[in-house]
C-alpha cells in the first residue's frame, strides 16, 4: 500500500488532521493507522467536551478561539458557560485573570459573592467572586469525531484499526512502515499523532523523542442528592485543583489531577476520587449519594505544555501533530487547519504556527 501521508493515531488528532488534508488537498492518499479496536479509544473516547476560551492558557487561547465559530456553526457546540472562582485572599490573582483573558478579546463578565451564590448553590464561605465566560459550551466530541472520519473516508482515506506502529525504517522518498497487523505500507509523509505514545512513534522511526509525557487524569460521575441544575455552569477554581459540571441530571467531577505515567489504557485511582469529593465538599454544601462510573484519560504535553505541530528538525518528512495536553478537542478545528496548511506548504490560517513549531526544542 502506498500512501502521500501515513497518519499514527486515529483519535481527535488524527482524523481532524486526515479530514482537513483530505479538504485541501482532495488527491492525496491518506492513510489512519490505528493501534486500537476502534479509532477514538483513549483521550478522545474519555474527554470532559467542553470549550473554554480560557482553559490551557494565553497560549492556547488563540487555537480554541479560532475553532469556536467552525465548531459552533456546524452543531458541536451546547452553551454551558464557565466560572472560575477564587478564595478570599486571591481576589487579586482573580482581577489579573480576568484581564488576561479581556485583553486577548474573551469575554469575561466579574462577579462578586453574591451574584456567585446565584449560580452556585450552598456555595461555601471561604469563596470571594468569580469570572464568568459567558461563551463557554459543551461539545458533542462522539458527534465531532465520527464527522472528521467521515469526511476522511468519503475522500477517499483509509482507516486501518488494530494495526499498531511496529516499524518505521526511512527510505529514498519516504517511509516503509511495519504495522501489526501484518501488513506495510509506503509513505511520503510519516504524521505523529499518536498523543501519549508520541515519543514512543519517534523512536520507532529513529527520531529524536520531544520529552512527550502523558499525565493521568481522573473523572467521576456522582449522583448526589439533590438533582444537579442543567443550568449550573461548568466550576473550575482559579489555582486549578478541580472543575465539576453538570451531565444529564448527574456531576461529573475531576480534582484536575496530573500524574506522570507511561503510555497505558488509563485507570482511575481510588485515591484520586476520594480527592476529587473532598475539593468538591470544600466548595459547597452538598451531599454525595453515590460513586456511579469513574475513568481515566491520558493528557500528553511537552516540557513547555505547548503542542507540537511541523516537521521536524533533523527528520524532514517526519510532521509533529502532539502534545496537545487536554485541549486537543477543543482547538481540533484550527489546529488541524494549521497543520494541514504547514504539511501542504500553503497559507495556515489565522493561527500563528511558529509558537507551536518543534523547532524551538533546539
Amino acid at each position: 500500500m502506498d500512501a502521500d501521508f501515513a497518519i499514527i493515531g486515529a483519535g481527535m488528532a488524527g482524523a481532524s488532521l486526515a479530514a482537513e488534508l483530505a479538504i485541501q488537498a482532495p488527491a492525496a492518499q491518506i492513510v489512519l493507522i490505528e493501534a486500537e479496536q476502534s479509532a477514538g479509544y483513549h483521550a478522545t473516547g474519555r474527554s470532559a467536551a467542553f470549550w473554554t476560551e480560557s482553559y490551557g492558557g494565553p497560549d492556547i487561547q488563540p487555537l480554541t478561539s479560532a475553532s469556536g465559530k467552525w465548531l459552533r456553526d456546524r452543531g458541536f457546540l451546547k452553551p454551558r458557560t464557565a466560572l472560575t472562582i477564587a478564595r478570599q485572599g486571591q481576589e487579586a490573582e482573580l482581577e489579573q485573570f480576568g484581564r488576561r483573558y479581556a485583553d486577548l478579546g474573551v469575554r469575561i463578565v466579574h462577579l462578586d459573592r453574591r451574584e456567585l451564590e446565584g449560580l452556585i448553590p450552598n456555595l461555601r464561605a471561604n469563596w470571594c467572586g468569580g469570572m464568568l465566560e459567558p461563551d463557554c459550551c459543551d461539545i458533542d466530541v462522539a458527534a465531532l469525531h465520527q464527522h472528521y472520519l467521515g469526511v476522511a473516508r468519503k475522500a477517499g482515506a483509509k482507516l486501518i484499526c488494530a494495526a499498531g506502529l511496529k516499524a518505521a525504517v526511512k527510505m529514498s522518498g519516504g517511509w516503509r512502515l511495519s504495522l501489526g497487523n501484518g501488513q506495510y505500507l509506503r509513505a511520503k509523509i510519516l504524521v505523529n499523532a499518536a498523543g501519549a505514545w508520541a515519543d514512543n512513534v519517534a523512536q520507532m522511526a529513529t527520531v529524536k523523542p520531544l520529552s512527550i509525557t502523558p499525565y493521568r487524569r481522573t473523572m467521576a460521575q456522582l449522583q448526589m442528592a439533590n438533582a444537579v441544575s442543567p443550568d449550573l455552569p461548568l466550576v473550575l477554581d482559579l489555582h486549578e485543583t478541580f472543575y465539576f459540571k453538570p451531565e444529564n441530571g448527574r456531576l461529573w467531577l475531576s480534582p484536575h489531577d496530573e500524574t506522570p505515567c507511561g503510555p497505558c489504557d488509563a485507570a482511575p485511582e481510588e485515591v484520586d476520587v476520594a480527592t476529587a469529593i473532598a475539593r468538591l465538599e470544600s466548595v459547597v454544601d452538598w451531599q454525595v449519594v453515590r460513586v456511579e462510573h469513574r475513568w481515566a484519560g491520558l493528557r500528553s504535553f511537552a516540557p513547555d505544555r505547548l503542542p507540537i505541530y511541523g516537521f521536524d528538525r533533523h527528520a524532514p518528512q517526519f510532521f509533529w501533530f502532539a502534545g496537545q495536553g487536554g485541549f486537543g478537542i477543543q482547538t481540533a478545528p484550527a489546529a488541524a487547519k494549521l497543520a494541514a496548511g504547514l504539511l501542504l506548504g500553503q497559507c495556515v490560517g489565522e493561527v500563528d504556527p511558529s509558537r507551536y513549531s518543534p523547532m524551538r526544542f533546539g
